[in-house]
C-alpha cells in the first residue's frame, strides 16, 4: 500500500470556509457567493476538476520528455457539469503551443485517458470514513 497523496482542513470562523493543508502547502476554500460563501477560495469541485487539469499537463509534458517531442506551453480546461437527471460528467479541454498532427493528437487524447486522476475518477475510489 503507498500514499500517494493527503490533505487536511481546518473550519475557519466565516461560514464555509476552511483552511486546506497539504505538505508544506496551504490556501483557503469556500463556496461562490451563490452559494452563501464569500468567494474566499475554490470550491470542492473547483479542487477536484484542478486535480484532474494538473495531473494531465503533467502527464502529457512527462510524455513529451520521454518521447522528445516539444509540445510548447500546454494549458488544459475542465468544467464538472450535474443535470437534474443526477448525471454527472467532467468536459476537458486541452490546447498545445505547438500544432499537432492527427496521429499526435490521437495519441494525446489516449494520454489523456490514461492519466492517473482520470483513472481514478473513471473508476470511482472507495472512500472509509471514520471519527476520531
Amino acid at each position: 500500500m503507498a500514499k500517494i497523496g493527503t490533505a487536511q482542513v481546518r473550519s475557519l470562523d466565516t461560514a464555509w470556509q476552511g483552511q486546506i493543508q497539504s505538505g508544506q502547502h496551504q490556501w483557503k476554500v469556500d463556496e461562490p457567493e451563490k452559494l452563501g460563501g464569500q468567494d474566499a477560495g475554490p470550491a470542492p469541485y473547483d479542487l477536484l476538476c484542478s486535480s484532474l487539469v494538473a495531473c494531465t499537463m503533467i502527464t502529457l509534458r512527462m510524455y513529451a520528455q520521454h518521447k522528445g517531442l516539444d509540445f510548447g506551453k500546454i494549458q488544459v480546461e475542465a468544467d464538472f457539469f450535474t443535470n437534474q437527471e443526477g448525471q454527472e460528467w467532467i468536459e476537458r479541454r486541452v490546447q498545445t503551443e505547438a500544432a499537432l498532427d492527427a496521429e499526435l493528437q490521437q495519441k494525446v487524447l489516449n494520454i489523456c485517458q490514461k492519466t492517473p486522476v482520470t483513472k481514478t475518477l473513471l473508476r470511482s475510489v472507495e472512500i472509509r470514513t471514520e471519527l476520531g
